[in-house]
């Protein structure tokens, strides 16, 4: 991207210049956001279409923050795209908070269908890649009703892996097309697009997220009066709120603190330094009282473990802490003492493969009968309330793994190691060791992206339920 620093009041700005229009840009979050009407983005766009300069464009909004300040690789895309184009009301109060204004919210529901215009004035043609099977058809189908005499070239599902890649890129090639919309949902979107790029011969192609589920008419768009007050969000929460309560009940504050920090770099580390000392008050007044309150407990248990088989009651064990420093962690011994030595037999029966990270059988012969009740119940880990206390733990973060499954890492999955582990966390309440390892990541990224202090407080109560139901404790 060509910048050319301008003079403005506020906040930085700049432009963003190719032959034809120029776009002005706001940095945001450390990155240049589009400052322009949807008629000089749609001039600009056009303009380097016509002149065969290839672009990528990228949306941004209060999710996509998030997500870009925890994720390297996503924000290395975005920090790469050609113009990167204001998506939501977020946004739009962070730039205020700046003291700044957006000039419009250029979100791709809005600006694809336009664009779409456009290219069927010129002639020009347009690749549908992603969504379920399907769907992307019928978003076409609907992108053509509204854009008469637009042209599309072809549509492919989102659901392939690496080694359908190949056939992909070659089927966009061989359409011909002008422009690429990918509805892959971010951060794979982007990520996707900067790899791929270079290889695709469309000179356009733009990261459009869940567009295809509202223009095949899968997900319905929010009203327009809520989308005019900026309240979009609230109606997808209504539609699903199992699968968008983190991104806006606890994506939402965790993106405010980062605007706040944003817009007032003087208090910004004052500001994270409030939340982690309001997370490690947490910490200390939580394993404060679970231990003495729990200490009844703590002595019948080891009595018991001490009585039915012979070994220690409890168990230190070598876990990766925060940044990848190694601590030792308390827990009750569920397992006979030769569990080690016994292990390699077993490899080839563990529950998520004999290759995988993390080593789980559901019945584990090395665990004692008394170590399934605990197990079973949790009060296994207890211990680490200590852990908790002197500061290796929190109560809520990624789980602490062994070093020899951080030896398995790949340097995505070697992300989860940037926060201080924890008793419980995200997948803790959503299904445990019966999800995969690649999703326990995820969920575990995603915690660490829109963390706040209220979230802590009800991962920490939604851990009691799934305590009781024993659901993937194994």
């Amino acid at each position: 991207m060509f910048i050319k620093p301008i003079d403005l009041p506020g906040a930085a700005s700049s432009n963003v210049t190719v032959a034809g229009p120029t776009l002005p840009t706001l940095e945001m979050f450390g990155l240049p956001v589009v400052n322009a009407t949807e008629r000089d983005a749609l001039d600009w766009l056009c303009a380097r279409l016509d002149d065969g300069v290839r672009t990528r464009v990228a949306f941004l909004n209060a999710h996509c923050v998030n997500l870009a300040d925890a994720d390297v690789t996503y924000r290395a895309a975005l920090e790469e795209a050609d113009a990167i184009l204001p998506d939501g009301s977020g946004l739009a109060l962070a730039a205020r908070m700046r003291g700044r204004r957006i000039v419009e919210n250029l979100n791709g529901t809005d600006l694809v269908p336009a664009l779409g215009r456009r290219l069927a004035a010129a002639g020009q043609s347009v690749f549908l890649l992603g969504g379920m099977p399907g769907v992307a058809g019928d978003a076409a189908a609907t992108l053509q009703h509204v854009c008469p005499g637009l042209i599309v070239a072809g549509t492919h599902h989102g659901y392939f892996g690496e080694e359908g890649e190949r056939d992909v890129i070659d089927a966009i090639n061989r359409s011909g097309a002008d422009v690429v919309l990918v509805a892959m949902g971010v951060p794979r979107q982007d990520v996707w697009l900067r790899d791929a790029a270079p290889r695709l011969r469309a000179r356009l192609t733009l990261g459009v997220g869940g567009l295809f589920d509202f223009l095949s008419g899968r997900i319905p768009r929010a009203p327009k009066l809520l989308r005019r007050f900026g309240l979009e969000w609230t109606y997808r929460l209504y539609q699903e709120p199992r699968r968008m309560w983190r991104r806006y009940i606890a994506g939402n504050p965790a993106f405010m603190l980062r605007a706040a920090k944003d817009a007032l770099p003087p208090r910004s580390e004052a500001i994270r330094a409030a939340d982690l000392a309001a997370k490690r008050a947490m910490d200390i007044a939580g394993a404060s009282a679970g231990l003495l309150l729990g200490a009844p407990l703590f002595l019948g248990v080891a009595a018991v473990v001490r009585m039915t088989t012979p070994g220690p009651a409890f168990l230190k064990q070598t876990r990766v802490g925060k940044d990848g420093r190694t601590f030792g962690l308390f827990k009750f011994r569920s397992m006979y003492i030769d569990a080690e030595d016994r292990r390699a037999a077993l490899e080839a029966q563990n529950q998520h493969g004999a290759d995988g990270v993390t080593f789980k059988l559901k019945r584990d012969p090395r665990v004692t009968p008394v170590g399934r009740l605990l197990r079973k119940s949790s009060i296994d880990e207890l211990p680490q309330l200590w852990n908790v206390l002197i500061g290796d733990m929190s109560l809520v973060g990624p789980r602490p793994p062994l070093p020899a499954e951080v030896a398995r890492y790949t340097p995505a999955q070697r992300r989860r190691l940037a926060a201080k582990p924890g008793l419980t966390c995200l997948w803790q309440i959503g299904g445990r060791a019966d999800l995969p390892f690649e999703r326990q990541v995820e969920l575990d990224i995603e915690y660490m992206t829109t963390r706040t202090v209220l979230m802590d407080i009800l991962i920490v109560l939604r851990t009691v339920p799934a305590v009781l139901t024993a659901r993937g404790a194994y």
